[in-house]
């Protein structure tokens, strides 16, 4: 008799981490989400409950954890300013510490493991667009350091697991991801511009509005995650995963302004410290190896996105 594999997302409860569970139980897996409900929520995850193959556990992956699986996606940690920078030393505890624990567990259990790395291992970038072989323009000592070292080291861990104990890993260094679940308040550009332009406030850029980002809609990011999961041992990454397409973001809130209908105006406060002027991945590697490109265009992301603020802004439950 065949079993179905047994899957690990930490961070399960968050806004990928959600996609990623309900995806795989799509393919038939057997689903444990664990998260310590940081930024995750259980509202994500409410339609899981009660699935015969998905299981949720609170859970802190700076702490061990006992179980018996076959792959993890490590995913856990908060990924927008607003959160990681609210305890800046808990953010690095857990890309550290949650990294050192997860790979004990796939070295017990001899589990394959994938990690979410970020963009933000390129830090303010001097190469564009970033391919995997730049390591990368980081500020050690900044606000954001937390996050961004965190994430290197993670990566770090990864590949010295790999070399000391033949370790089967992924990296995936995830670009700008945006979709319904994100959090309303997390800071981030996307769910900013809508959540002002719904209810009719100001939009806020900064800087300029001339920085750019590339915008990857969060089916296609999932779909690239598993499609790295699926490859062979002989492939590590790090591999980035996100959306070629450039834009300002101040083209963006233009964007969320039509499509809400909105009479927000734009108004302009100084740039962050440390806040990336350019951030576009280079997915050569990502389609030779993975055959994986991002399919859905920013308007259409934006509506099922904006479709979903929409329904959280009005007092109701969102159907996703």
């Amino acid at each position: 008799m065949h079993l179905e594999k047994r899957v690990l997302i930490t961070g399960g409860a968050g806004f990928i981490g959600s996609f990623l569970c309900e995806r795989l139980l799509e393919v038939g897996a057997t689903v444990l989400c664990v998260d310590n409900f940081f930024t995750g929520t259980r509202m994500n995850v409410a339609h899981l409950i009660g699935h015969p193959r998905f299981e949720l556990m609170r859970h802190d992956v700076c702490l061990p954890l006992y179980v018996e699986v076959d792959e993890i996606y490590n995913m856990a940690c908060p990924a927008s300013p607003v959160h990681y920078q609210f305890d800046p030393v808990q953010t690095t505890k857990t890309s550290v510490h949650g990294a050192i624990n997860m790979l004990g567990l796939a070295k017990r259990v001899k589990a394959k493991i994938l990690q979410a790395s970020t963009s933000e291992v390129y830090g303010d970038p001097v190469v564009h667009p970033q391919p995997e072989e730049y390591w990368g323009n980081v500020n050690p000592i900044g606000p954001r350091s937390c996050y961004d070292e965190g994430k290197r080291c993670a990566e770090t861990l990864f590949f010295d697991y790999h070399r000391q104990h033949a370790l089967r890993i992924k990296v995936a260094r995830i670009f700008n991801t945006y979709g319904p679940r994100m959090h309303p308040n997390d800071g981030r550009v996307v769910s900013n511009f809508i959540v002002q332009a719904l209810k009719g406030e100001d939009i806020t850029l900064y800087g300029d509005g001339l920085q750019t980002r590339s915008f990857c809609y969060v089916d296609d990011l999932v779909r690239g995650l598993i499609s790295l999961m699926e490859t062979g041992d002989e492939v590590t990454g790090p591999i980035n995963i996100g959306n070629p397409g450039e834009f300002t973001i101040r083209q963006l809130a233009e964007s969320v302004i039509a499509l809400t209908g909105s009479k927000s105006k734009l108004v302009f406060r100084p740039l962050p410290q440390d806040d990336p002027k350019q951030r576009q991945p280079d997915i050569t590697k990502a389609r030779a190896v993975l055959g994986w490109e991002p399919s859905i265009k920013l308007d259409d992301g934006l509506k099922k996105t904006i479709a979903y603020f929409d329904t959280l802004l009005a007092g109701q439950a969102p159907k996703v």
